[in-house]
């Protein structure tokens, strides 16, 4: 079961991905300094990527493995407003008919769109009939995370929590996409995301390596990629190896078009296949 809790994991991060990987202790404290700005993100006020997951190793070449969706949108939050982000992970095709997989994972972030720091994570995590969800919260006033999993299945059981300290901007594994959208995204520049996660506070180095022409399903456009490190010691997948690439396109959308992970279990290729914006739908 450890194979397939990696496979979702890296699957939504990339666009990806879901994280939930290993508890590791990260000094608390650390995140990023806020940039208040008024600027509308690209991605606002709704909009919604459609993206297909395919999995290779050996003579198993591009295996369907999931459906991934992304969903973002304003919601009325008191006098203001906040973003509502939404990822679902849906198995699929031959791979979960023959190695008998099935997983179904759902997160769900408030951001405060003005500093763009997480306010609360809710994770659903379905894996046959294994289910577990957590709840994240984020205070930044008084600078305290705290996390809660539960078992749905055995309500009587009791949940298991921790917290821990933070200060300035911090991510969860679905915000960190889209706070790379907000950036200015340079061939060369590298840059730390902070995510808070099973109550620990990760480190994520990201690095923009290379701008190409590539073919997507919004045309031909030229897309930067971008190199972030999520394994390896004190990082959200400790106890793998393995490397991880975001092609996000080079233009004011700064859309993620496709992601590619290498494990040690074989390669995931998540490509973008449709996108719904408050625009007409690109297909």
């Amino acid at each position: 079961m450890k194979t397939l809790r990696s496979t979702s994991t890296i699957t939504l991060i990339l666009s990806l991905t879901l994280a939930i990987a290993a508890f590791i202790s990260v000094p608390a404290g650390r995140a990023q300094k806020a940039a208040p700005s008024a600027t509308i993100h690209p991605f606002e006020p709704v909009e919604e990527l459609h993206f297909e997951a395919e999995f290779s190793r050996a003579l198993l070449r591009k295996l369907d493995v999931a459906d991934i969706t992304f969903r973002a949108a304003n919601k009325p939050d008191g006098d203001s407003y906040a973003l509502m982000l939404n990822a679902e992970v849906t198995s699929k095709g031959f791979f979960a008919r023959l190695f008998n997989l099935k997983f179904r994972e759902v997160v769900e972030s408030i951001v405060e769109p003005l500093t763009f720091t997480v306010k609360k994570t809710t994770i659903r995590d379905e894996q046959g009939k294994r289910v577990r969800t957590t709840e994240s919260t984020f205070d930044a006033t008084k600078g305290k995370m705290t996390w809660i999993l539960r078992d749905p299945n055995n309500p009587q059981s009791e949940a298991r929590r921790t917290s821990a300290d933070f200060n300035g901007q911090l991510q969860d594994v679905l915000s960190a996409i889209y706070f790379i959208r907000t950036k200015r995204l340079e061939i060369g520049k590298s840059f730390d995301i902070y995510i808070g996660d099973g109550g620990r506070v990760y480190t994520i180095p990201v690095k923009v390596v290379q701008r190409k022409r590539i073919n997507t399903v919004l045309g031909r456009v030229d897309a930067l990629r971008l190199n972030a490190e999520l394994f390896g010691p004190q990082r959200l997948i400790e106890d793998e190896q393995g490397e991880f690439s975001l092609w996000i396109s080079d233009d004011a959308r700064r859309i993620p078009v496709s992601g590619h992970v290498k494990t040690d279990y074989g390669s995931f290729d998540v490509k973008l296949k449709r996108v719904i914006t408050s625009a007409p739908a690109v297909e």
